[in-house]
């Protein structure tokens, strides 16, 4: 077979050429416009965005402050929950009460042993009876002190008679004496002229010396009187002084008394502490002791709730312009998703939480941050059967409607 000629071979292969693009034509800027609206848009947007800035800054808080209504999600039911305590030791007898039962005013709780409690009761009685008895003795003391004394003055009296009586014997004696003795000397010179008999002498002069001897008896019955009446007067004084005695006595006994019946007081309230009533009508928590457990003076057995609930809102104080006592509330609690519960303010807190704190914030004194204050609003609730259906501690959304 004859070789191929030059002809056959095949060529190598070329590109194609790219296909050649028109001139476009060339961009032509735009005429700038006029000053005003190349600087004036930008310069009125700054303006505008600067007086919204002023505005809130300087005007939100009043905007805040008058609105109509407040609402804060910042608020939470509240009740009195006291934690009940033993005020004395004993030893736990029973407990009445389960756990988160409910209960009422006086209801006994818990009963502590009060064998002790009772002795010791007994024992102030009899003392304050002791006592008694002892004023009585006292008193019966002063009674016969006092007749002694009215005995000792009767014969006082008597003495004074007796002088009275022996002046007057005295007197009538004197008498006797001045009329016997004259006529005993009369008749002694009547006898030395053989004018009187010896008989007659005799007599006058026996006359002379009974009227003698009856004023010196009188005279010693005197003086017997005085002496009487001293001794009288001596025992009146001294009985007096026993009356005294006596009286000092029973200002003492009294006393003793008193004292005896403030500790019967005190046994009788220390008798009351081994029973733990309900303070008033709520729910008691879990309890804390068992029946025959020890427990001592501040001993805490069981938590009280009272049925009384309230809310307390903490709002801001931008919130506070126009709030009021008396401004009719709207509370909604999580728990009970649309339920409109109705209250009234009855109390805005002297102080903001924070005062209330255990260590209050003071900004005297390095960097100062602004931070908004809350204050607490207590709002009672209109409908008794929500109250005692809450529970402290559950989440609120409180609404207060002002009034100006």
């Amino acid at each position: 077979m004859a070789p191929e000629t030059a002809s056959s071979k095949t060529e190598p292969v070329r590109p194609a050429l790219a296909p050649v693009r028109a001139a476009e034509p060339e961009h032509v800027p735009a005429s700038p416009g006029p000053l005003w609206q190349r600087y004036g848009t930008p310069a009125l947007v700054l303006l505008l965005a600067a007086a919204v800035l002023v505005t809130i800054t300087r005007n939100w808080n009043s905007w805040e402050g008058g609105k109509a209504e407040q609402v804060t999600d910042d608020a939470y039911v509240r009740g009195d929950l006291t934690p009940l305590s033993t005020k004395v030791a004993g030893i736990v007898r029973d407990v009445k009460v389960s756990d988160f039962q409910t209960v009422h005013h006086g209801d006994l709780l818990v009963q502590l042993d009060d064998n002790d409690y009772r002795a010791q009761v007994a024992q102030a009685s009899a003392a304050v009876a002791a006592a008694n008895a002892a004023i009585e003795n006292n008193r019966r003391q002063k009674q016969l002190q006092q007749a002694k004394i009215d005995r000792s003055l009767a014969g006082v009296s008597q003495a004074q008679a007796e002088i009275s009586a022996a002046q007057a014997g005295i007197a009538a004696a004197q008498a006797d004496l001045d009329r016997t003795l004259p006529e005993r000397r009369r008749q002694e010179a009547l006898i030395e002229s053989n004018s009187a008999t010896r008989q007659r002498v005799e007599q006058a002069v026996a006359e002379e010396e009974r009227s003698r001897a009856q004023l010196v008896g009188r005279q010693a019955s005197l003086e017997q009187a005085k002496a009487t009446l001293s001794s009288s007067q001596s025992a009146v004084d001294a009985e007096r002084r026993g009356l005294d005695v006596v009286n000092s006595q029973e200002l003492q006994l009294i006393a003793d008394l008193h004292a005896k019946e403030a500790a019967l007081t005190v046994a009788r309230v220390n008798l009351g502490y081994t029973t733990i009533d309900a303070p008033a009508d709520g729910t008691v928590g879990e309890r804390q002791v068992r029946p025959g457990q020890l427990v001592s003076p501040g001993t805490q057995i069981i938590s009280f709730v009272s049925q009384v609930k309230w809310v307390q809102a903490n709002f801001r104080e931008t919130q506070l312009t126009n709030v009021k006592v008396g401004d009719l509330a709207e509370i909604r609690v999580d728990t009970y998703p649309g339920e409109l519960i109705h209250g009234k303010v009855i109390e805005i807190a002297p102080a903001s939480g924070s005062q209330f704190a255990l260590l209050p914030p003071d900004n005297a004194t390095g960097n100062f941050t602004k931070v908004v204050q809350r204050v607490p609003v207590k709002i009672a609730l209109d409908d008794a059967a929500w109250a005692a259906k809450l529970r402290p501690g559950l989440s609120v959304t409180a609404t207060v409607r002002t009034r100006r």
